[in-house]
C-alpha cells in the first residue's frame, strides 16, 4: 500500500546557494544550480552522511554525538521570507543572510509541511527527478539575527521571535540529481494523524515524586 500521497501543491525554485564554510560565515553563496548527492549539495559545509548533533536534538543526545545527517539542506519559502522581512521592517530579506540552500514559492505555510514529506522534482520527460525528504521544521536561531544585524543594524535582534514557525525546513537527499533555478517540484505527504499519547517525559526523580 502506498503511504506517500502526491498533492496538488507544486513549488518553483527561486533561489539556490551553499554555505561553504560555517566557521567563516553563515551566509550562503548563490548558485544557479545544485548538484545533489547522497551527502547533500556539492560544496555545502552542512553536507555529509553523518553529522555531530547540535541544539536541534539536545534533548536526545549530548552535543557533538555522531548521528545520521538529516539536515543536509535548509529550504525556505519566498512567501514566508517576505512576511518575515516585513515584520522586521525590511523591504527584503536576502536568502543568503539566512544560510539557505533553497527558496521555493507556491506552497502555503511551507514551514508546516508534515515531516517525512517529499519534494519530488519533475523532469522534462515527466518522470521523477531529484527528491528531497523533509526532516523537520527549522528553528529560527539567533545567528541569522546576528547576520541581519550586521547588514542592517537595528533589524536583526527580533528575528528568532518573528521567524518562529516560518523559518522553513531541514531536508536530506533521497534521490540524487541536479536542481536548477526555475525547476518545479511536487509535494508528496504522509498520512496526517495526531498521536494522542505524546506528553513530555518526566525524569526518574520527577516520576518518583509523583
Amino acid at each position: 500500500m502506498a503511504i506517500l500521497t502526491p498533492t496538488d501543491v507544486t513549488v518553483r525554485v527561486t533561489w539556490l546557494g551553499v554555505v561553504r564554510d560555517r566557521a567563516v560565515t553563515l551566509e550562503s553563496a548563490p548558485r544557479d544550480s545544485l548538484s545533489l548527492g547522497w551527502d547533500g549539495p556539492e560544496g555545502e559545509c552542512h553536507g555529509g552522511l553523518t553529522r555531530p548533533s547540535c541544539s536541534r536534538v539536545k534533548l536526545q543526545y549530548p552535543r557533538g554525538t555522531e548521528i545520521r545527517n538529516a539536515r543536509q539542506l535548509s529550504i525556505l519559502s519566498a512567501e514566508e521570507l517576505a512576511a518575515i522581512a516585513a515584520d522586521l521592517g525590511l523591504e527584503t530579506l536576502p536568502p543568503a543572510w539566512t544560510g539557505a540552500n533553497m527558496v521555493v514559492e507556491g506552497a502555503p505555510d511551507f514551514t508546516q509541511a508534515p515531516p517525512a514529506s517529499r519534494l519530488i522534482f519533475e523532469t522534462e520527460g515527466g518522470g521523477p527527478g531529484a527528491s528531497l525528504a523533509i526532516d523537520m521544521e527549522n528553528g529560527p536561531c539567533r545567528f541569522v539575527g546576528e547576520t541581519i544585524e550586521k547588514h542592517r543594524p537595528g533589524h536583526g535582534s527580533a528575528f528568532p521571535r518573528v521567524a518562529a514557525g516560518r523559518r522553513g525546513v531541514t531536508a536530506w537527499v533521497e534521490k540524487t540529481g541536479v536542481v536548477a533555478l526555475g525547476d518545479v517540484a511536487r509535494l508528496h505527504v504522509p498520512p496526517q494523524r495526531v498521536w494522542p499519547h505524546a506528553r513530555p517525559a518526566r525524569s526518574p526523580r520527577e516520576a518518583a515524586a509523583g
